[in-house]
């Protein structure tokens, strides 16, 4: 991994894709992701770090994925969100039966959104399931090739609870424009709803099952995994929101040297300090995931310690970018209170990934 003049590059994104990336950033806020991008991301199988190579996946490590993650957001926050969730998709290619996997994950285009919320019914029927329900936050909604929910299962009222996951094909699946957020306004992150739809017994799986592949990631808890992904997207935003900075203060500095001699220089040390900070995190972040990646890995399973370790650091770095963007925000002026200006989206966008409930502080540490 190096550092260049488009950021932070681990080699997985073509540099053709950058641009269009930085070009689709320079778009009307929410705009969504054009299909230039998108054939980008295709090509570049973005969406399918986490896939296994026999549904032509990549497969990478967790560690080298976060990176990759880290540089899309540092790129855009939509586009790192969007390439985030969507690679973290293939997380369920494991879990379906393999006909069914090679069906929704092997082809080019192969996507899923969707939602861990357990807000649908599923009544059982012969040869698998009828099932309604709707769910919020599906990133990823309005170009999807598979889309995956978890649902109660009604089998009568002396039942026991269960739950169960079902995936859905586009043509059964109703999308409701609701995503009004104040970032990250182009991942189409609205909710889903499917009424009465046939989903048969393959369609369904649980993430508790034993994994159909052999690759390591299928084995990873789900919650950490989750959290090393959004925290990497925090600090790809956050470097991004610095170097912007940094930019702004050059350009302004004409302007502010007449009233405030020495401003702009003032202000550019403050961000290099906050840069220094922000790098000194990330390296506590990606020491704390790979030691306890390669732990796993010797061990075949995660210990609840490392578990509870990897929430921390990703917890703290998330509460760290805000407060290293939260110190340069107001030394900048009253343009960047404009929602049209770059560091405003930054900002926005900063702000909405460090909501997300994995990254959230625990209440009483508050």
């Amino acid at each position: 991994m190096t550092r260049s003049a488009t950021g932070t590059t681990t080699g997985t994104i073509p540099i053709s894709l950058v641009h269009a990336a930085k070009q689709y950033a320079s778009l009307p806020e929410g705009t969504s992701l054009p299909s230039e991008v998108l054939a980008g991301i295709y090509e570049a199988k973005l969406f399918k770090l986490f896939v296994p190579k026999d549904l032509n996946g990549l497969m990478l490590p967790l560690p080298d994925a976060l990176r990759v993650f880290a540089e899309a957001s540092e790129i855009d926050g939509t586009f790192g969100w969007l390439v985030t969730i969507g690679s973290g998709g293939g997380f369920f290619s494991a879990t379906l039966p393999p006909e069914e996997a090679q069906k929704q994950f092997a082809p080019a285009n192969a996507v899923v959104a969707g939602s861990g919320l357990p807000s649908g019914v599923a009544h059982p029927v012969e040869g698998g399931y009828r099932v309604s329900g709707q769910w919020k936050y599906c990133s990823g909604s309005t170009f999807a090739s598979l889309y995956t929910a978890n649902c109660r299962i009604d089998r009568g009222a002396e039942a026991e609870p269960e739950i169960r996951s079902f995936a859905f094909l586009p043509d059964q699946v109703r999308i409701i424009r609701d995503w009004n957020s104040f970032g990250l306004k182009g991942t189409d992150s609205h909710s889903m709803a499917v009424d009465d739809v046939f989903v048969p017994e393959e369609r369904t799986f649980s993430i508790m099952s034993l994994p159909n592949y052999d690759d390591p990631i299928f084995r990873y808890p789900f919650l950490p995994f989750a959290q090393t992904s959004f925290a990497a997207v925090c600090l790809g935003i956050c470097r991004h929101f610095l170097a912007e900075a940094d930019l702004f203060v050059a350009a302004k500095r004409a302007e502010w040297e007449p009233a405030k001699p020495g401003r702009a220089e003032e202000t550019k040390r403050a961000i290099s300090r906050q840069e220094a900070k922000l790098e000194a995190e990330a390296a506590k972040f990606y020491e704390t995931v790979e030691r306890t990646w390669n732990a796993f890995l010797a061990a075949g399973e995660m210990t609840e310690e490392d578990q509870a370790e990897v929430g921390t650091v990703c917890r703290q770095l998330s509460g760290s970018v805000l407060a290293y963007a939260h110190a340069i925000f107001p030394l900048l002026g009253m343009a960047v209170l404009m929602e049209e200006h770059p560091i405003n989206r930054i900002w926005r966008d900063l702000h909405t990934v460090t909501q997300h409930a994995v990254l959230v502080p625990k209440p009483e540490l508050v």
